[in-house]
């Protein structure tokens, strides 16, 4: 029983003994009792009432704050409503639909509206043209903002908590657009004006407010809370909206707010939705989480990040530099323990730089997890579009038999089989909702269920968009920066990572262009009060300033922060940035940090070369294993690659030779990198061949835990040349020949030009620009001497590189402002063009950004999507934070007579028809990503097979159909064929 001005209302009596004891008139009541917030004919047959649908969410809402929200965000939701966190965001969570009480909407469904014109509430003739159309989330705010500033008294408190309402269908409009500009679409006369402001006091009221004006905040989000609030409250209206667990009431008098708790708590027990740590222990001892939760005897580094993470007074920004090989991510999930427990955060988000790093990474964070609760296993999500490929990610979230053999995880028969990701191609309707009638179709795939009690992944979670709001998550670092643009739904990707520790593992690895999303997530979790910790082995000094600048704009709301980064001790360090009293604070590893292993001198010698048939290089890796050992060719082009390759197969090198790049199959890809990771990862051992030869590209430049015993590679930037060297003697104990006990690097894809100035190869020059390059070459020079017929003379005592003593010196002097380069070399007007490309390429991305830095400080989230939302799929999102020109995949298959059969020959049928669950892994095993020059012939000429329409994961994807004579196909003006050896072969006509 609750007592409302007066009078007393039973929670469980329903809305229409509500609306009555509140003295409404019988002709409002009817008319309230009469507006639809949910067709029959898009909800499952059956009318939903818009009075129902408010209070689903708000009973929604209640769920999520009990067993999801972070308990950080449920003390800033507290701070700011006098206590009653939990009340008022179940009010802004259900309030968000209160703009369908008006014409513009009721008249979307004549059959729905029928009833609605019948009880009084009437229109005239309303604009049909789409642009014209007046949206039920701005005429929301309509409603609300004036009453919100009246009944307030503030209006700056209305001004942040509008937008929240008008931004619920992905984009939040400006106050210019929260003005009907039409007098019928939100509806004329004293009865819309009566029923509009009961459907708000009726719910208000029955949530268990007193009224409007004691629904008031008494404080103020920030404007990046106000974002993650906003994305919350999708989450709940998406919930609510869907059918299958909140089934349409069309009567007002079934509708009450403990019948709408009920059916929220079944809906929540039904998908199975949690949330990650609840109020997570601090840790008994200060190194527990390296020793006792991962295993780890700790090394200096990993304890001075660990102890930074106790002593920071506030959530903020930390940037650990380590060498290759020193363990970060380790010690980056230790601190995020602490980190969370301190703080109130609820899980995890690693964000690394490929698909290939994800995987692996994955699954080290499955069995840290396991160590708090192995039920958390379920709550781990993998990001990236071939997770389909990764067994345990297949054998949790899809039912399918562990890689460790035991049993599936899926027992119960619940989760969905046959059809991979379950709900991956499901975009639930209300992301479009106000496309046409506003409601989720009836057939949503998210009815995919767990069942009660069980402890099965929760497949809502892999729908569209709602991939970073699992408690824990892994996936590519696109996923943190589609958190910074400027598109539809932002807000729910924001939400995702606003109650979660972020770590951002090779940070570096991002560009210019990137960078400039970075910065923005940055901006935005610092604001957030979101912790993050960014690893990196070669950072240059201006992105690590950059880096915490960004942060510390975020958490005092200015735009223009600059707070000078303490010079580090040493190498490896730790810096932290964070607010204290209203002031920036950046701080740094005061006292030099050892390394886990000792500096080591690593030989560079040239091996000049920039012809792509590769003889050269393939005659010096014969050489340098002539009396064994294990070669790592590391080549900045995938035909260059093949050419070395087939040099060496074909003349018949005696030892294990493998070949690793983009343009492998997904199968082969994942095979080939396994199998190099037995060959010569850590647990190696007996195992390491005798002679051995991994020739790749870029892939093997960061994450691939290898250890060569000589490393050749084609001339890069010094951060990434670094990072290559880091596969080189990387783990101890390693058995090597004499030959080569000492570090050695052949450095090639460069030769001496006229007036001795260094020639490129040119796709290294179109990757990585001139200057960069000249900047590598310079200090390579140092120690290996000019370039020329790439015999090494003897090295000047104290020459060679030392690793990783020298690398913070070598990046800030690659990346510094003093001229390196030998007189002669076009280094000033090389670095001319290069910054004009960096301007431009920031600029682009600006284009893109969430917010504009002039705006960075406004309050509220008014007029975000000021130039519209940008990107309206995933691949174009991901086009946006890439800025290369578009690629696509294609699923190889080959045509036979009477059908076609799989890569790797499994026969599919006449059209291509795939049976059952095994076909399809095998058929999806042979995805490539084409070339960026095929893309415009991929697109104009591949199809998927007709017989593919049915299969969820197979029915948008494009078939590369190699004819059965020769295996090849044209392309264009290309002529494509996949070998399986070298992978896909494209050659020019």
């Amino acid at each position: 029983m609750s007592k409302w001005g007066g009078f007393v209302v039973d929670r469980q009596d329903s809305v229409v003994a509500l609306m009555k004891a509140m003295g409404l008139s019988p002709e409002a009541v009817e008319r309230v009792s009469r507006l639809w917030g949910k067709s029959a004919a898009r909800n499952g047959g059956r009318t939903h009432l818009l009075l129902g649908h408010l209070l689903d969410t708000a009973a929604v809402a209640g769920q999520m704050w009990d067993g999801y929200v972070s308990a950080a965000f449920r003390r800033r939701l507290d701070e700011v409503s006098g206590g009653r966190g939990r009340l008022w965001f179940m009010w802004v969570c259900g309030i968000h639909d209160c703009g369908k009480a008006c014409p513009a909407f009721q008249a979307l469904d004549l059959a729905e509206a029928a009833p609605v014109l019948a009880a009084g509430l009437t229109w005239g003739r309303l604009p049909t043209d789409r642009k014209r159309m007046w949206r039920h989330d701005v005429a929301g705010a309509a409603l609300l903002k004036p009453r919100m500033a009246s009944e307030w008294g503030s209006e700056e408190t209305a001004d942040w908590v509008w937008p929240l309402i008008a931004g619920h269908h992905g984009a939040f409009p400006s106050a210019g657009d929260v003005k009907p500009r039409h007098r019928e679409v939100q509806g004329r006369g004293a009865a819309w004006d009566e029923a509009q402001r009961a459907v708000v006091d009726v719910f208000t009221r029955a949530v268990g407010f007193e009224d409007l004006a004691d629904a008031r905040p008494t404080g103020a989000l920030r404007k990046a809370e106000q974002l993650a609030l906003s994305g919350l409250i999708v989450m709940a209206d998406w919930i609510a909206s869907d059918s299958h667990h909140f089934t349409g009431l069309p009567d007002a008098e079934l509708i009450s707010f403990d019948g709408a708790r009920r059916r929220a708590e079944a809906a929540w027990e039904r998908l199975g939705l949690r949330g990650g740590w609840q109020d997570l222990a601090l840790p008994r001892h200060r190194l527990d989480p390296l020793i006792d939760r991962l295993g780890v005897q700790p090394r200096a580094s990993q304890r001075e990040l660990l102890e930074r993470a106790w002593s920071m007074p506030a959530p903020g920004l930390m940037v650990a530099e380590a060498p290759m090989g020193e363990g970060k991510t380790k010690a980056a999930l230790a601190a995020a323990e602490v980190l969370a427990a301190r703080f109130g955060l609820g899980g995890v988000f690693v964000a690394m730089p490929t698909q290939a790093t994800s995987d692996p990474m994955y699954e080290q964070v499955l069995a840290w997890v396991r160590t708090f609760d192995p039920a958390l296993e379920s709550q781990v999500a993998l990001l990236h579009g071939r997770r389909r490929f990764n067994a345990w990610w297949r054998a949790i979230w899809d039912g399918k038999v562990r890689p460790d053999g035991d049993g599936c995880a899926c027992e119960d028969g619940t989760g969905p089989r046959g059809t991979g990701a379950g709900a991956v191609d499901d975009d639930f309707g209300s992301i479009d909702e106000d496309d046409e009638y506003g409601m989720a179709p009836a057939g949503s795939s998210s009815a995919r269920v767990t069942a009660p009690g069980a402890d099965g992944p929760a497949h809502w979670f892999l729908g569209n968009k709602r991939g970073l709001l699992t408690s824990f998550a892994v996936g590519t670092v696109d996923h943190l920066l589609h958190a910074a643009t400027r598109t539809r739904h932002v807000m729910l990707r924001f939400a995702g990572l606003a109650g979660k520790v972020v770590i951002v593992d090779e940070v570096h690895a991002a560009d210019v262009y990137m960078r400039q999303f970075l910065v923005e997530a940055l901006r935005w979790l610092g604001q957030a009060g979101v912790p993050v910790v960014l690893l990196s082995a070669t950072l240059p000094p201006a992105q690590r300033q950059l880096f915490v600048d960004a942060y510390l704009s975020g958490v005092l709301g200015t735009a223009d922060v600059h707070q000078p980064v303490p010079e580090p001790a040493g190498y490896p360090c730790v810096t932290v940035a964070y607010g204290a009293g209203g002031r920036a604070v950046a701080e740094t590893s005061r006292e030099a940090v050892p390394p886990w292993r000792e500096s080591a001198p690593v030989e560079l010698a040239w091996l000049p070369d920039t012809d792509s048939s590769g003889v050269r290089v393939a005659q010096a890796v014969s050489e340098s294993v002539a009396d064994g050992g294990v070669a790592l060719v590391v080549v900045n082009q995938v035909a260059r690659a093949q050419a070395i390759y087939q040099e060496l197969r074909d003349a018949g090198f005696d030892g294990s030779l493998h070949l690793l790049h983009a343009r492998l199959c997904a199968a082969h890809r994942a095979d080939r990198t396994a199998q190099c990771l037995r060959l010569m990862g850590p647990h190696a051992g007996e195992d390491r061949p005798q002679r051995m030869v991994v020739i790749a590209t870029q892939l093997a430049e960061q994450s691939f835990d290898v250890d060569a015993d000589v490393l050749i590679t084609d001339l890069a930037p010094t951060d990434l040349l670094l990072q290559r060297i880091g596969r080189l003697h990387r783990h101890s104990g390693t058995r090597r020949p004499a030959a080569h006990l000492v570090p050695r690097v052949l450095v090639t894809g460069v030769a001496a030009g006229r007036d001795g100035v260094p020639r490129f190869l040119r796709t290294s020059e179109m990757i990585y620009g001139e200057w960069s390059l000249l900047r590598a070459a310079a200090l390579v020079m140092e120690t290996a001497g000019p370039l020329g017929t790439g015999e090494r003379k003897k090295p000047l005592p104290g020459s060679d590189w030392s690793i990783p003593a020298d690398v913070p010196s070598l990046v800030a002097r690659a990346y510094g402002d003093t001229e390196i380069c030998p007189a002669g070399w076009p280094e000033a007007e090389s670095w001319e063009r290069w910054r004009a490309e960096e301007v431009k390429r920031e600029g682009d991305a600006g284009r893109f950004l969430l917010c504009r830095q002039r705006e960075w400080a406004s309050p509220t989230l008014e007029g975000l999507h000021y130039a519209g939302s940008r990107a309206a799929s995933e691949d174009q999102l991901d086009a946006v934070v890439r800025d290369g020109a578009p690629t696509a995949e294609a699923v190889i298959v080959r045509r036979v007579a009477g059908g076609y059969r799989a890569y790797d020959g499994t026969w599919l049928g006449v059209h291509g028809e795939v049976d059952d669950d095994e076909v399809t892994d095998r058929l999806m095993g042979g995805t490539i990503r084409l070339p960026q020059g095929l893309t415009e012939a991929v697109q104009a000429e591949l199809r998927p097979l007709p017989g593919w329409a049915d299969r969820p994961w197979l029915r948008y994807q494009l078939a590369l159909v190699l004819e059965e004579e020769d295996g090849t196909r044209l392309l264009g003006a290309n002529r494509v064929s996949y070998d399986e050896d070298l992978g896909l072969v494209v050659e020019r006509l």
